[in-house]
């Protein structure tokens, strides 16, 4: 993984080392958003910033956790979790946005993955098409009960992920828009809350290391309500996406140490 670097402990995109990162670890997109999340750990110190990824470690309960973005899409999640393993993590908690799909599911609401549609390249490179995208379930029970106690309306279930977004929001520009349109209706029908664009990735790469990986999602807005014509709120803000992952962190930690 660092066969192109001169100081081989160096992870090659993160720029992170084995004692710089904690075993567990969030993952947001935007690496905007790294500051912001450290900001609730103690002690946080900027260890890397590299490409998209931006790594932050401090401590939550007195245990080291970090904090490093992904970009956009399966391709440099994979990365991002690789690297991080290599470096000590083996706990992962993908936190971002996404469009709701399901009508009950509202901008503004969080979403917890419990397994993901492979609609999306990435991780048909580590396992064939039947193998499952499936969230880690102490994960998901530690994100369950954050939202529960931070008194978050949420939804736990299935997500969708792709690795076009236009072809999301404009399928019907695309060539293959025929395939595009069958296959959304096909999820919805199937009671998939929300469409996203890295879980699947990280779920099967997760499988394949051995680690645990759950995710975590603010609904920005839900563009079959708004196709509808019913009441659509949209929520920008990851207030609520951030604490429920530093709750759901706090809520493992307790949970490892008993």
């Amino acid at each position: 993984m660092s066969v192109y670097m001169d100081d081989k402990s160096l992870q090659y995109h993160l720029h992170t080392r084995r004692g710089d990162v904690g075993r567990y670890v969030i993952l947001p997109g935007d690496p905007k958003r790294c500051k912001k999340i450290a900001a609730y750990l103690d002690d946080p110190i900027l260890i890397a910033d590299s490409r998209e990824f931006v790594t932050y470690t401090g401590y939550l309960n007195d245990q080291m956790v970090s904090v490093t973005s992904t970009g956009i899409g399966g391709p440099s999640a994979a990365i991002a979790m690789e690297e991080l393993f290599q470096c000590g993590a083996d706990t992962f908690i993908r936190m971002g946005t996404c469009g709701g799909m399901a009508l009950e599911v509202l901008g503004g609401d969080i979403v917890i993955a419990t397994g993901a549609v492979r609609q999306e390249g990435t991780s048909h490179e580590y396992a064939p098409p039947e193998f499952p995208a499936v969230a880690n379930i102490e994960v998901v029970n530690a994100l369950a009960k954050a939202a529960e106690d931070l008194e978050r309306s949420y939804h736990v279930g299935v997500v969708q992920c792709k690795d076009s977004f236009y072809g999301q929001h404009s399928p019907e520009t695309k060539p293959v828009s025929n395939m595009l349109e069958a296959k959304w209706e096909a999820y919805k029908r199937l009671g998939v809350l929300a469409s996203e664009m890295e879980s699947a990735a990280l779920f099967v790469v997760a499988s394949y290391l051995g680690v645990r990986c759950g995710s975590e999602f603010v609904v920005v807005g839900n563009q079959e309500r708004e196709r509808l014509g019913l009441d659509n709120p949209i929520v920008h803000e990851t207030e609520a996406a951030i604490e429920v992952a530093i709750q759901g962190v706090r809520n493992l930690i307790a949970a490892d140490m008993a």
